[in-house]
């Protein structure tokens, strides 16, 4: 009888033991639209910065498009995760993912473009790490404003290039923030030309600009902005496509992202002068850490929480970078 009582403790000492590891067994699922991407490669990073540190393990996967998503969510499920992070690559999926998360009792959070509903409002119930989007448009802005005084240019001998995607509410702030600077600072907004680019790389850009640019020839000089890097680059190929020196363009595209940084390392300078650098470790580590903590603890991550960027420059970059842990 003694022997038998000890057995059974025994038993449930282990079974005791081995729930403990399968509580302290946390996934966490970190879903981006485009992984090819340096941006989304650091945030993946900064997210394993986050996992090394706690002990759980992120799973990565990429989603470029709503069939991708809903796979992946199944995914994580069939490996036992308790929650995901995800970058979607379209914000419609807002209802569909809410769902299908609840279904599978999997927490989630939203990185970088924000979930809307059937009505176009954003999903306030999922926490969520933007970007102060139309204030990282006003620095964009500003920043060109700067350039073109060091170069003494008359703003109304000027066209400005938007590269535009307005179907991405993230993209309109962006720009809309740099044209309230260009406004303000007295640029004529009828020397605004928008040119819609099919898709967010700079392929999409490049085609939108030089069909733009080919329209509106009376402009010698020009400032070039979008979404990010990609845009901006995209219009500078194309300017350069068109026999545009880089003394008579200016663009600034918004990532830090390596097009950016091969840009800088060109042993000759071109139009693109800058990029407003934003923070993947917040993004990739505090997105991460903050999901480890409602897994874990029950600790809910902010409703919202909006991150700010730097301008970064060919030749302040290595500077900016180390501020910002890159």
């Amino acid at each position: 009888m003694i022997r038998k009582t000890i057995a059974t403790l025994g038993f449930a000492a282990i079974a005791l033991s081995s729930h403990g590891a399968i509580a302290e067994d946390i996934k966490i699922g970190f879903l981006v639209k485009m992984p090819e991407e340096g941006w989304f490669q650091d945030e993946w990073r900064f997210a394993e910065q986050a996992a090394k540190e706690k002990g759980f393990t992120i799973i990565k996967i990429g989603v470029p498009n709503g069939e991708k998503v809903m796979s992946a969510i199944d995914n994580l499920a069939a490996q036992q995760a308790q929650g995901f992070v995800i970058c979607v690559p379209d914000v419609k999926l807002g209802t569909a993912i809410a769902a299908k998360a609840k279904q599978l009792k999997l927490k989630f959070s939203t990185v970088d473009d924000r979930l809307i509903d059937g009505k176009g409002k954003p999903i306030e119930s999922v926490p969520h790490m933007g970007i102060s989007a139309f204030e990282i448009g006003k620095q964009l802005g500003a920043g060109l404003v700067a350039e073109m005084k060091v170069r003494k240019w008359n703003m109304n001998e000027v066209g400005a290039l938007r590269i535009s995607f307005d179907e991405l509410p993230t993209a309109k702030e962006r720009t809309d923030g740099v044209l309230a600077a260009l406004k303000a600072a007295g640029f004529p907004t009828a020397n605004v030309i928008s040119a819609p680019q099919a898709k967010t790389d700079t392929e999409s850009a490049f085609n939108a600009g030089s069909t733009a640019l080919l329209k509106n020839q009376k402009f010698k000089k020009w400032l070039a902005f979008g979404l990010n890097d990609e845009a901006a680059l995209g219009a500078v190929r194309a300017a350069e496509g068109q026999g545009i020196k880089a003394d008579s363009m200016i663009a600034i595209g918004i990532g830090g992202s390596a097009s950016a940084l091969s840009e800088f390392a060109k042993k000759e300078a071109t139009g693109f002068v800058g990029t407003v650098l934003l923070s993947p470790k917040r993004h990739g580590y505090e997105t991460a850490m903050n999901m480890y903590e409602w897994v874990k603890n029950g600790k809910v991550p902010p409703a919202l929480t909006l991150t700010s960027g730097t301008v970064m420059y060919r030749n302040n970059q290595k500077e900016i970078k180390a501020e910002m842990g890159l």
